[in-house]
């Protein structure tokens, strides 16, 4: 065998054995040891000024520390050897003050003693004279022990009466219809019957029909009461098509026939179950249909205000371009839009978790709303007076995102939240924390350091715990003023004398406009050595909705372990970036993806991969792979469909290849509604004919949240294209990236086709 090809087939060999090597938990060694203080949590004492925290040490040793806020000192929270002597004499065991068998204590009011558990039982230890004793369980009952905050717990403006749907009742079109529903004022019972509401006089008497349109295929449901009882709110629920989609498990483990199971899935274009709200008047015997379009998207909530009489709730189109907050008077059925925004792209409103905040938040003093909107450029949130519905002022105005609520002040009208892209020269994804006032003043940052944070507030809010870290800065712990962000003191860092692996490399380019700063990661193979040339593996993942990271698919805080030390160490250079058409950043760069998922940021990234080619000569920039699952899985396809000059081979595992063919609510917001050729232009199997890198294509049989058949149909159509190419099913799998054998193939494969022949 010549001696470049037996190179190649040494690699192949060692693939399994680097498969199981390629995750722990990101704060431990290799997977192992905690890396010490990587992690602080502070336990705050009455009075809100001091704080303890326990540090974890090499060794599985231990420390722990004792904070004076106020002074901005830190020391041992006790002599832990004398405590350990102490404990040792007392429980007749041997202890050492650096591996004390506690983890949590408790001090005194007077600092002068300190209680922890051992053994289920409850210790002291006095910290003048180091004795140690049992502590005696007091007779007292704990219930009387136990003090309840009531008006902590409370909610002012909680609605007084929103039922939730009973177990006992029927199913209607939209769900599950109550029986009987008493009214705040108890004068009456509301209840369904034949489809139709009904009022029945609590005290006895005869029942009423109120509504005449209600029929089987289209029952009225979701019956609401009024706070002053006078109306009964109610949805007529006309079902949607319910289509399913179907798995076939061939291989089950009890073995005999395979299993066929479905589901309902609606897809792009499919008919969904729409609302129409009406308004009944039980003492007139009245029914008023409202005169709003019915609610298409999701299932309203009705939430009553503060006088009883009027009710909201938001209303999502179809197509996700407009949304409105519909107020209504449960007396005449008027309507008016509190809140209508319009787009020409879409407005984030479905699978919104990594925007970490509702649409709208409402005051509970106030007859105001918070909204949560990307109408300036980028996500703020704008006070909006609820009685009149207009806007009183942008809250966090500025060229960055918000990225959370943290806290609502009402009494002091500010508004703590969580926001990125604001700090010049730092990675645009980093979360910093913010205070500012209700009418847009005042803002002040509460975490400076150049890196994405985590705060830990005390109780009273006076002070900050501040924790950050980068991909190439381990954690490190400050203690921060919460009046204004100054240091008070540093607390810790995080010792990572003993890890060996190499942190990745941030790396900035400019995509395609050629301002927009795009942000990613390099990550060098082991043994790097900067006069050989490396072929190149990008791991994709270009989902608008964004990621486990939050917004960012790229990584942004410290990890001890080995990035992608599977592909690292067979030679290859990893690398992860995230493109315009993702979220985190302005609307305009997401805007890219709008009916055209297919672009996932390619532009923006190949001039990324230029960019470092030109930076290093051991980047080899005419060997790329790459590979991704889910939305990655159909970008990573799409890279050999669309841009095979750039890419030459791509592993792509459960992929949507067809954005009609995958969940409605996921791809009409973003390929827009109703369905039209750009799904097409964007599909990976329409397109097939166009592949000319290498692919391989895997996917689950159970995969339940991308059908199957996406990528059996990608099969279909790169076969009657006489296209070349590798497919893999595993049985019983669901969306995944192939599991430990995918991936030892996904190796194999990249070996074969950009390691040297």
């Amino acid at each position: 065998m010549p001696p470049i090809r037996f190179a190649r087939a040494v690699l192949i060999v060692v693939v399994s054995s680097l498969v199981l090597a390629t995750s722990a938990p990101a704060q431990r060694r290799g997977g192992g040891t905690p890396i010490p203080k990587a992690t602080l949590t502070p336990h705050w004492l009455a009075g809100d000024t001091k704080f303890w925290y326990r540090n974890s040490l090499k060794r599985g040793t231990k420390e722990f520390v004792l904070v004076d806020a106020e002074k901005g000192t830190k020391g041992p929270a006790f002599d832990h050897a004398k405590l350990a002597a102490g404990l040792s004499r007392a429980a007749e065991k041997s202890f050492t003050g650096d591996k004390l068998p506690f983890d949590v204590i408790t001090f005194e009011p007077d600092l002068k003693t300190v209680r922890f558990e051992l053994s289920g039982k409850e210790w002291r230890c006095d910290l003048w004279t180091y004795e140690c004793s049992l502590v005696v369980p007091s007779k007292q009952k704990s219930s009387d022990r136990q003090a309840v905050n009531e008006d902590a717990s409370a909610d002012d403006d909680a609605p007084f009466f929103e039922p939730e749907p009973q177990r006992g009742g029927r199913r209607g079109g939209g769900g599950i219809v109550p029986r009987d529903l008493p009214s705040p004022d108890g004068k009456w019972i509301a209840f369904v019957k034949d489809g139709n509401v009904n009022v029945r006089p609590k005290a006895g008497g005869d029942a009423v029909k109120l509504s005449t349109t209600g029929a089987e295929a289209n029952t009225f449901g979701m019956l609401s009461w009024s706070r002053d009882g006078k109306a009964v709110v109610a949805f007529r629920i006309e079902p949607g098509d319910n289509k399913e989609v179907y798995l076939v498990q061939s291989s089950p483990p009890g073995g005999g026939r395979a299993v066929l199971q479905s589901r309902p899935y609606p897809l792009p274009g499919d008919k969904f179950t729409a609302y129409e709200p009406w308004v009944f008047d039980p003492a007139e015997k009245t029914a008023t249909k409202l005169d709003v379009d019915r609610s298409d998207f999701g299932r309203p909530a009705v939430r009553w205000r503060k006088d009883g009489r009027h009710f909201t709730y938001e209303k999502v189109d179809r197509g996700h371009q407009r949304f409105r907050l519909i107020e209504v008077d449960s007396h005449t059925g008027k309507t008016r839009n509190l809140i209508d925004e319009k787009t020409n792209t879409f407005i984030w409103t479905a699978h919104a978790e990594a925007v970490g905040m509702p649409l709208v938040t409402w005051l509970t003093k106030t007859d105001e709303l918070l909204y949560s909107s990307e109408k300036s450029g980028w996500r703020h949130l704008h006070l909006i007076d609820a009685n009149t519905g207009q806007e009183k002022n942008d809250v966090t105005p500025g060229n960055f995102v918000v990225r959370g609520i943290d806290k609502i002040d009402e009494a002091n009208r500010q508004l703590w939240f969580r926001g990125a892209g604001r700090d010049d020269g730092q990675d645009p994804y980093f979360v910093h924390y913010y205070r500012v006032n209700f009418d847009g003043t005042g803002l002040v940052a509460l975490t400076p350091g150049n890196g994405t944070h985590t705060a830990q507030f005390s109780p009273m809010r006076k002070y900050l715990v501040d924790s950050f870290s980068r991909v190439d800065l381990p954690p490190e712990h400050e203690l921060r003023s919460a009046a204004d962000g100054k240091l008070i003191c540093q607390l810790e860092k995080a010792d990572v004398s003993d890890v060996r692996s190499t942190p990745p490399e941030v790396f900035v380019a400019k995509g395609r406009d050629g301002t927009t700063d795009i942000w990613g990661i390099i990550c060098r193979p082991r043994n790097f050595d900067p006069t050989k040339k490396y072929p190149v593996i990008e791991s994709i993942y270009a989902g608008p909705q964004g990621s486990p990271q939050g917004m960012a698919f790229t990584p942004k805080s410290y990890s001890a372990n080995s990035r992608f030390r599977n592909l690292t160490d067979l030679g290859f250079v990893v690398v992860q970036m995230d493109g315009m058409g993702t979220a985190g950043r302005s609307k305009a760069f997401h805007d890219v993806c709008w009916k055209n998922l297919a672009d996932a940021g390619f532009p923006d990234r190949i001039l990324w991969h230029t960019a470092a080619a030109a930076k290093y000569p051991w980047y080899d920039a005419t060997r790329v792979g790459i590979y991704g699952t889910s939305a990655g899985g159909q970008n990573a396809a799409g890279a050999v469909i669309f841009h095979g000059d750039f890419y030459k081979a791509a592993y792509a595992a459960c992929g949507c290849h067809d954005n009609r063919m995958d969940k409605a609510s996921w791809n009409e917001q973003w390929m827009g509604y109703p369905v039209g050729p750009q799904y097409s232009a964007s599909s990976n199997i329409d397109n097939a004919r166009k592949l000319t890198g290498k692919l391989f294509l895997v996917v689950g049989e159970m995969d339940h949240n991308v059908p199957p058949e996406s990528t059996l149909r990608l099969v279909d159509a790169l076969i009657k294209a006489n296209k070349e190419f590798e497919f893999l099913m595993i049985p019983g799998m669901d969306h995944s990236n192939g599991g430990p054998y995918g991936t030892r193939r996904m190796l194999q494969f990249f070996v074969k086709h950009l390691m040297p022949n």
